[in-house]
């Protein structure tokens, strides 16, 4: 009696542990999307949910935010001022601008909490979409299209170097871990034009798109990946001649920066402060920085970041 009571219990607990398993392969919460435990992705658009619950919506009176550190955080501060200045005269609330000094930092303070909606680079838009529970709403265009961008490999242009191969062994920068051009992209897009990471060159880790560039004007770097929208600002701004520079590999396009908002806020507070960016021209000062861009643009994170999430894909998930 012992026995087949001891049997009965192993084939209940086994019974409860596989009706487990299907409803965790069931579970509509996360639909094989690459979201964070804390999030939900109900409805497969690939970004965390609302919570169900109304009592954790957040509908602060003071907003802060920030924007991608492709560059020093201070320029941006600067001429994101009219429009920092628009949303709290949109919105009636206190806006506050928050310069962070990485793309780590600025998730980091999405989870936490800390920042209500950002602007992130191309490659970190995914690691916030995934463990920030970012949601992308909004891009910069012009003439109702987004601004895009292309990976650009670039050398001094009286180096020797004329293809990505004859960058073996040679001191070449990536930006940082997550960013697509400057790291993602490469790693998935240079093996086929006969440059393989940390196989033909170790990566140095330049922190910022700008500081690659003008390493690569100093001399400290033989060969540089970065962004063609930041390398362009760079020489509207004055701070790169054209001709001292020249590029040997130019990737398809890619997405450019993404705004998004923290997946908890108060809805009613989501469709204002999209209603508010939307009705935001650029100032002069914006478009010339901006290469032209006039305005923010309707953006959908599941389509217009798939041959961003294809790159990450081919190079293995996102560093912690």
């Amino acid at each position: 009696m012992k026995r087949y009571s001891a049997i009965a219990a192993c084939m209940m607990l086994v019974g409860f542990l596989s009706a487990g398993s299907v409803a965790a392969r069931a579970d509509p919460c996360r639909p094989g999307t690459g979201l964070g435990e804390a999030y939900c992705d109900a409805d497969g658009d690939l970004v965390a949910d609302l919570p169900s619950d109304p009592a954790k919506w957040r509908n602060p009176d003071t907003l802060v935010w920030a924007f991608a550190p492709i560059e020093d955080p201070a320029v941006y501060a600067q001429l994101f001022r009219p429009f920092t200045q628009h949303l709290s005269q949109c919105l009636d609330r206190q806006i506050v601008y928050y310069p962070v000094q990485s793309s780590a930092a600025e998730i980091s303070a999405m989870r936490a909490g800390r920042l209500h909606f950002a602007g992130f680079s191309t490659g970190p838009t995914v690691e916030a979409v995934n463990k920030a529970g970012a949601v992308p709403f909004a891009g910069k265009g012009e003439n109702g299209a987004l601004r895009g961008y292309h990976l650009v490999a670039i050398v001094r242009a009286d180096s020797p170097y004329q293809t990505l191969a004859d960058l073996k062994g040679k001191r070449v920068a990536h930006v940082s871990a997550a960013s697509n051009s400057g790291n993602l992209a490469p790693r998935a897009l240079f093996p086929v034009e006969g440059l393989v990471p940390d196989t033909d060159y170790r990566p140095i880790l330049s922190g910022a798109h700008d500081k690659s560039v003008m390493g690569v004007l100093s001399g400290d770097y033989d060969m540089a990946a970065v962004a063609s929208d930041v390398l362009e600002r760079l020489v509207e701004r004055g701070a790169v001649e054209r001709n001292a520079l020249r590029i040997l590999y130019q990737s398809p396009l890619f997405p450019t920066s993404s705004f998004a908002h923290a997946h908890d806020l108060d809805p009613a507070l989501t469709k204002k402060l999209t209603a508010c960016f939307f009705a935001f021209r650029f100032p002069p000062e914006m478009t010339a920085a901006f290469n032209g861009d006039e305005q923010f643009l309707p953006l959908r994170y599941d389509t217009a970041w798939q041959a961003v999430r294809d790159v990450v894909a081919a190079v293995g998930a996102l560093p912690d």
